[in-house]
């Protein structure tokens, strides 16, 4: 096991970490990023086959660099966005070791330290950019731990040949349920269940739109000021999967059942059903895990921060996590006005100790 000194050291090797550490890069910082998977592409490595970005490639770019457009002028598919991050890690020579894990974080007399499989980090400040995939929210229904059948969580579902000819509830109401459900809609006996009706967007929204209003609610709320936006982040595009659907009649959901038996699941109005699978599209939460030695980690899960910085430990910055870590700083186009502000902070604390 070998030891590291570095000024900065950056957890997590996907958008946000890449979008870090190119602002880290033009502060010509010392810094190195540590990524658990072995290539490029963070979460995206571990997508659904047919997933596919919701906005055109010139609002799914970070910092510095457009993402090519696609040669058949639709939005970027999974592998494209894959293949963008590895060639933008490349482009801007983005110093990142892989695969390392991070274990913990601890607290040093010069800064902290970073166990890992690879060995200790000494760095002055930390970046944690480790996203949400590794933790994947499944709500606790009654009966759980009874149900037989099959479940799966979107962050490790595949494709829809898995579920052919099975009775299949695809659960949660919002743009992952949404284009899983149309998919598997297709091979499987499926139903959508959702705790809310989910709110479509019109067929002319896109991301780009929904970001445009996103940012314009942003500013909203920084100048104290009223705007009710069209639709929000959460609301679904109409993605040709999705309008696939429509036009089948098919996409329709069914409120959430009550509880598991062993066989499948029973609906509000005390009717049992059979179920084969269940794919929950249920989100996820923080993947914060190794900063819990620090004691910085709330009972919420999150960690409380003024921006993207730590406000227990000042030497702990955090990107892309979502709004708490700056505006839609979980998306590709929104992480840049945080990292950017990350990297600033960073220089200016390095510059003063």
């Amino acid at each position: 096991m070998s030891s590291t000194a570095v000024d900065v050291l950056v957890i997590g090797g996907g958008q946000a970490g890449l979008a870090t550490g190119y602002f880290l890069r033009r502060h010509k910082l010392d810094y190195q990023i540590l990524d658990r998977e072995p290539a490029p592409g963070g979460a995206w490595r571990h997508g659904w086959d047919s997933l596919q970005l919701f906005s055109p490639a010139q609002w799914s770019s970070l910092p510095g660099w457009q993402m090519p457009e696609t040669e058949d002028g639709e939005w970027p598919q999974r592998d494209e966005v894959i293949d963008y991050l590895a060639r933008y890690q490349k482009r801007y020579d983005i110093p990142v070791e892989r695969p390392v894990t991070a274990a913990s974080v601890t607290r040093g007399a010069n800064g902290l330290a970073v166990e890992t499989d690879r060995g200790t980090y000494h760095a002055k400040v930390v970046v944690s950019v480790t996203g949400t995939w590794s933790q994947p929210f499944i709500p606790q229904v009654e009966g759980i731990g009874d149900y037989r059948g099959r479940q799966v969580h979107s962050a490790h579902y595949r494709r829809p040949e898995d579920f052919r000819d099975q009775r299949v509830l695809v659960v949660g109401g919002g743009n992952s349920g949404a284009q899983i459900y149309a998919e598997v809609s297709r091979v499987a006996n499926a139903i959508w269940v959702t705790r809310h009706p989910p709110k479509f967007l019109p067929d002319d929204v896109d991301g780009r739109a929904l970001f445009e209003m996103a940012t314009e609610k942003w500013k909203a709320e920084q100048e104290d000021r009223e705007y009710t936006p069209a639709g929000t982040l959460a609301d679904i595009v109409m993605v040709p999967p999705v309008k696939e659907a429509r036009e089948r009649g098919v996409l329709e959901t069914r409120r959430m059942f009550t509880r598991f038996t062993s066989q499948g699941v029973v609906w509000p109005d005390g009717e049992e059903e059979a179920v084969d699978a269940v794919i929950w599209c249920t989100g996820f939460r923080p993947a914060l895990a190794h900063l819990e030695g620090l004691g910085v980690v709330e009972a919420d899960g999150r960690v409380d921060t003024e921006g993207t910085r730590s406000v227990k430990e000042p030497r702990l910055w955090l990107v892309g996590y979502g709004d708490w870590t700056g505006f839609a700083s979980a998306t590709l186009l929104g992480v840049m006005r945080s990292a950017r502000a990350a990297a600033r902070e960073i220089n200016d604390y390095l510059e003063g100790s």
